[in-house]
């Protein structure tokens, strides 16, 4: 018998831009961008595709992109049309708007030389992400974030999805973007339930990784509920930070079952669900950190006052920590979310717990009696709250 024995090895390298008003003809940091891109004998195209409740709140972005394009960056040419997509988690639940950006990419000509500029919210970019990474094997994908929760956390890793047969992310690719670029002053049209929604995933990543990151958070609770923009700009950029990181040093194609960066995730897919999305991905989050914190301190793991002090910022910051469908069914439907999460995992169930702020330790079985505890024990701080 005869084998042969193949090995390679890809490097993948994109930058996470930092800036305000990014198609103001002032401002260089596209353009510069696409001078990178001068190879001869290639007709470079783009395609925009615009998050709908973004679109909305700015009229002439479709103009404003196609001015800067033509006065900056005349060696892309723009598909004829902007493409509107509904924004929120719905939009990754329907296959005939997935299947509409794909005759898009063909109908326009958008090859592997060209672009897709997707421009929204988290669930928009992985849908849009989808699409352009399984369109021609591949085109290149620049994200524009228009939420904190895309700009610190999803819209900044490899991973782009929509949902199937009920269940989150089910169909998806690790397909890095070329170039990812935070406005910040694209948050100014966040209600306070979006804003705040994106807070949950630096809490996150600071609660697993960073001691001195989540004391920041602690101490400017209230800039950062009052919708200040300095904090939330450091906060955008050290979350994105260790995010990227993270990804660089660790496992980016999550070969293993090793996902720390999905701590408080289990529980928040299956309440996504459950509620039928009307509870939102970083609430959701914000709820799934607390019922992993109490349960840590139920088993021993997480002393009592970490536990206060998680539960005290995540309340100042204005979350619900319990939501009745956590209990419904008598808690069967979390439970179903756990051997889901098992299942997405590749059959071996891997958990992130605290042992401390600052530092996870991973659990590989989680006790349902002790779910359950933990379900009744913020039900309860529900009520002492209220």
């Amino acid at each position: 018998m005869q084998t042969i024995q193949q090995q390679f090895k890809v490097e993948y390298n994109y930058a996470v831009f930092f800036t305000q008003h990014l198609f103001d003809p002032a401002n260089t940091l596209l353009k510069d961008f696409f001078n990178q891109y001068t190879e001869q004998g290639f007709q470079k195209k783009a395609l925009v595709i615009v998050d709908e409740g973004f679109a909305n709140f700015h009229p002439s972005l479709s103009n404003d992109i196609r001015t800067y394009f033509s006065e900056s960056v005349p060696q892309i040419q723009l598909a004829s049309e902007t493409i509107i997509v509904p924004g929120g988690e719905a939009c990754k639940n329907d296959p005939a708007l997935f299947e509409s950006l794909v005759n898009a990419v063909d109908v326009h000509g958008i090859d592997r030389h060209s672009f897709i500029i997707a421009i929204g919210g988290g669930a928009v970019l992985d849908l849009v992400g989808y699409a352009a990474a399984v369109s021609h094997r591949g085109i290149k994908l620049i994200r524009v974030p228009t939420t904190v929760l895309a700009q610190n956390d999803s819209g900044v890793g490899v991973k782009n999805s929509i949902n199937f047969k009920g269940k989150k992310n089910f169909l998806g690719t690790f397909a890095p973007p070329v170039a990812v670029f935070n406005d910040l002053t694209f948050l100014r049209t966040l209600d306070d339930r979006d804003w705040r929604g994106g807070l949950a995933e630096a809490i996150k990543v600071a609660l697993i990784k960073d001691t001195a990151f989540f004391q920041w958070i602690e101490s400017h609770v209230d800039a950062l509920a009052g919708r200040d923009e300095e904090a939330m700009a450091y906060l955008i950029h050290r979350c994105a930070e260790m995010h990227t990181d993270h990804i660089a040093g660790g496992d980016p194609f999550e070969f293993g079952s090793s996902r720390p960066l999905d701590f408080g995730h289990w529980a928040a897919h299956k309440l996504e669900y459950l509620t039928d999305f009307q509870v939102r991905h970083g609430e959701a989050v914000a709820i799934g950190i607390a019922l992993d914190c109490v349960y840590a301190a139920k088993i021993g793991k997480l002393p009592e006052a970490d536990l206060t002090r998680i539960l005290d910022v995540l309340t100042k910051l204005g979350f619900d920590l319990y939501h009745p469908k956590l209990a419904e069914n008598d808690k069967i439907n979390l439970r179903n979310g756990l051997q889901e999460f098992r299942e997405h995992l590749g059959g071996r169930l891997t958990i992130m717990l605290l042992e401390k702020i600052g530092k996870g330790v991973e659990v590989h079985e989680l006790d349902a009696d002790i779910i359950a505890q933990s379900v009744d024990y913020l039900e309860g701080s529900k009520l002492i709250h209220a």
